[in-house]
């Protein structure tokens, strides 16, 4: 063939409606749930969504994942946006392409597994506002937590994805626990419960190409339903395990587009099209229109949350996650808070305690909840415990992973741990071995009777069902019963260029401009002081006048080394640029007055979830008093004396900073 009719064809290729594959790979793309919550901490507001809609409804993919994950949360939470308005609204401009959302089975949208008149009513309303495929996992992959959602995404005849959460405990794929013949027989239940496709969620980029080829090759022996291979980048090799996987038959690939792609994201669409072009397994996507859409996220889009993005490494991968295996989300949301406690330093320590707290509580996969469970545990064991004791502090979470609240554990529980924790734990200190939500109460119609006169329907009653606290909040702003903070509202690109401005003019140096005005005449009288700052120090002229000493002048210095006998003496330095702030995040709530008393301190930031106790109620000590969520967990902060209530400084939703007094017990 010649090079001019080698270019012909290439270019004929590039073309939608170049010869359709034999067996074209299906794409679900992540852009609009994962790809953010990846990168940008779930923040993509869904105003930032309708650009592109229409235009990826036209590519072909096999579904859109819109929902579900973190969204849910962090809408409501940090967005002032109804989770619920956003399937309605991406609906009319998406009309072709089916929604697909990630579901944590029992947990729903959650960190918790909910009563089962919860979960009935939640599906069915994911359902009737637009979801079409329900990707369901189970971070234990225990699957009683499927029995009670499977038959209500099926009777409402939408699609039920089924996942395999892929975790090791060997450098690869083997060892007693996570080995080929576990994965094959979790494919094999989730086909007997009527799966219509199997999702191998590898959600933190841990699957190596020749292990991905090695399941994929054996799940498609075993059953007959199609099978997705979901995999982050984190590792860096996603790609060259989606290449291996195809390979062996995978059906269905997760991407994202480019510009929402890599780091802890996943792949991009991009190269994998190209990749493809012309084989048995090509996508059949048109590569120009693919990049009409980057040009738009990349102009009109990320500009926005580009600031919440951790650009302060080089790498865009991380080759540690194949040590603790934490997810990236998780990880970053571990670092920021160390950073919010001033414990930075010890995120060595934390990667060292991680694989041992896993292993305490059972080699659970780390995926939501368990690897936040697993997570914040491990901080508080680095931050809290001492020589002589460990799980010093345990959160209630691990509380009820321990009395089996979550589900059976791929291997036991340490007995030392499991005892510890469950000593005083309300439900009592044996475990249960049941499925865990036969053991909880209904909760929907107590949730509907404490927002009565606020929600105004199922839906609005649901998000307060799932988040108590953060949820009805959010109801009084949706409604108007309290002002929404500015720092929950949406900003526009203008805003976020003045912002950029600012902050280059605050590094230069010229954030505020010198006021020209005439200095007084140096008195007689005019001293001068050193003013050490840190490391900087200021050379102050200070004046009397009229019995009163006023500052004449601020000459700004660097604090230098004394300097040798007879050297020059050093010049000041010029004054250092002003830092700019960092994005501000929940605004801490200013305490009351303080009182007499013993106070009980917020060990760490966090939300309050609610006081167990009021001011005048009598306390023993180790009873609890106050509970603190931090990064959804929550803390349990027991009285360290007996006594009596004497001050409550905060109110349920409250941010506090660590240190803040809470209450006093006098």
């Amino acid at each position: 063939m010649s090079d001019h009719n080698q270019v012909q064809m290439t270019q004929m290729n590039y073309s939608k409606d170049r010869p359709k594959a034999a067996n074209p790979v299906k794409i679900e793309d992540l852009t609009l749930r994962d790809g953010h919550q990846s990168l940008f901490a779930t923040r993509g507001r869904t105003e930032d969504m309708i650009p592109v809609a229409e235009k990826m409804d036209e590519v072909g993919f096999w579904a859109l994942e819109t929902w579900g994950g973190a969204t849910f949360d962090t809408m409501h939470r940090f967005l002032n946006e109804d989770p619920w308005e956003r399937l309605r609204t991406l609906k009319r401009y998406i009309k072709k392409t089916p929604f697909s959302m990630l579901l944590r089975a029992q947990n729903l949208v959650g960190y918790r597994n909910y009563a089962d008149d919860v979960a009935r009513a939640f599906v069915e309303r994911a359902a009737a506002n637009g979801m079409d495929v329900f990707r369901t996992f189970d971070a234990l992959n225990d699957y009683r937590n499927f029995e009670t959602v499977v038959p209500v995404i099926k009777s409402c005849g939408k699609h039920f994805q089924g996942c395999i959460c892929y975790t090791m405990t060997e450098p690869r794929l083997g060892g007693e626990v996570y080995n080929l013949d576990y994965y094959v027989k979790k494919a094999k239940d989730l086909e007997a419960m009527g799966a219509d496709s199997i999702c191998l969620k590898d959600m933190a980029g841990l699957i190596a190409p020749y292990d991905a080829y090695a399941i994929i090759k054996a799940l498609k022996e075993a059953v007959k339903v199609p099978i997705n291979l979901h995999s982050h980048f984190t590792s860096g090799m996603a790609s060259m395990s989606h290449l291996k996987a195809i390979e062996a038959g995978v059906d269905i690939i997760d991407t994202c587009m480019s510009p929402y792609a890599y780091r802890t994201s996943h792949p991009a669409i991009e190269p994998l099209v190209m990749t493809l072009l012309g084989t048995n397994r090509d996508t059949g996507f048109d590569i120009k229109s693919l990049a009409a859409i980057n040009e738009i996220l990349e102009k009109e889009i990320c500009p926005k949350y580009r600031h919440i993005l951790d650009d302060t490494k080089l790498s865009i991968i991380d080759i540690n996650v194949l040590l603790h295996q934490t997810p990236g989300g998780m990880l970053s949301n571990l670092v920021n808070q160390l950073r919010e406690m001033d414990a930075l330093d010890k995120i060595d320590q934390v990667y060292a305690e991680l694989p041992r707290v896993r292993k305490d509580l059972g080699q659970i996969p780390l995926v939501t909840p368990t690897s936040q469970i697993v997570g914040i545990q491990t901080v508080n064991n680095v931050l809290f415990d001492d020589e002589n004791e460990r799980y010093k502090m345990i959160t209630g979470q691990v509380k009820d992973l321990c009395f089996g609240l979550y589900g059976k554990t791929a291997v036991p529980i340490n007995p030392e741990v499991q005892k510890k924790a469950l000593k005083g734990y309300p439900r009592g200190e044996d475990p249960i071995c049941c499925r865990p939500a036969q053991v909880l109460e209904p909760e929907l119609k107590k949730a509907q009777e404490d927002v009565k006169g606020l929600a105004v329907d199922l839906d609005d009653e649901l998000i307060y069902a799932i988040y108590p606290v953060t949820g009805k909040r959010f109801l009084q702003w949706k409604y108007g019963k309290e002002p929404v903070p500015d720092d929950v509202k949406p900003i526009t690109l203008e805003q976020v260029k003045a912002k950029k401005e600012l902050i280059q003019k605050a590094v230069a140096g010229k954030l505020v401009e010198k006021t020209e005005k005439e200095a007084p005449v140096k008195g007689d009288n005019l001293r001068k002081f050193n003013v050490f700052v840190d490391d900087d120090y200021f050379e102050v002229g200070v004046e009397e006048i009229g019995g009163a000493p006023v500052v004449s002048y601020i000459q700004p210095a660097k604090a230098v080394a004394p300097a040798a006998p007879g050297a020059a003496p050093a010049r000041p330095a010029a004054p250092s640029a002003p830092k700019a702030a960092a994005p501000a995040a929940a605004r801490p709530v200013a305490a009351a007055p303080a009182v007499d008393g013993t106070p009980i301190n917020a060990p760490m930031p966090g939300m309050i979830v609610r006081f167990e106790k009021n001011v005048g109620d009598k306390v023993s000590k180790g009873e609890t008093v106050v509970v603190l969520e931090a990064m959804k967990m929550e803390n349990a902060l027991a009285a360290p004396v007996d006594g009596t209530i004497k001050a409550i400084n905060f109110k349920s939703s409250d941010s506090v900073p660590k240190g803040a007094v809470l209450c006093v017990i006098g």
